[in-house]
């Protein structure tokens, strides 16, 4: 049976993961390049980094994105989310808090899901050069649709 999740469900699947996509408009063509993330429920946002890169770059010219995120058990057993939304940049004190409430936010999903117990955000994330600082930014949903698939046999 497939159907649609209910925001309240399209919440709880962003909120119980952490990895997902990320696609955003270059030349004309999307790109989409997965990414660590935190949804964030007291701003209904999504929030990620990256050092300075295309994707940065292409997002600042046109900040439409979209965010996918799902969970996988089968072909039959399925659950996926999408994001439309707006890119934000964060800067100065803003990013520096909102980059402590991803981390904090990644270490309580993956503890919550895996039993692990990260203390870095090396050990989940990727790496940004020490030289740079990371570009934190976030998306603000403006929709947000889901579907799930269940076949029981």
């Amino acid at each position: 049976m497939r159907r649609n999740l209910d925001e309240k469900e399209c919440v709880a699947l962003l909120e119980q993961n952490y990895i997902g996509r990320l696609a955003y408009i270059s030349g004309g063509f999307p790109h989409i390049v997965p990414i660590t993330y935190f949804y964030d429920s007291k701003t209904n946002t999504i929030t990620s980094y990256s050092s300075e890169g295309h994707k940065i770059k292409e997002m600042r010219k046109n900040t439409s994105v979209c965010f996918a995120a799902d969970e996988i058990a089968s072909i039959g057993n399925w659950k996926s989310v999408l994001v439309q939304g707006t890119y934000e940049e964060l800067t100065r004190i803003d990013a520096k808090h909102m980059l402590h409430e991803f981390s904090k936010g990644v270490k309580k999903v993956i503890h919550e899901n895996y039993g692990e117990n990260p203390k870095y955000i090396s050990e989940f994330s990727a790496k940004i050069d020490a030289e740079d600082a990371p570009i934190v930014f976030r998306i603000k949903i403006t929709e947000l649709t889901g579907k799930v698939r269940n076949n029981k046999n």
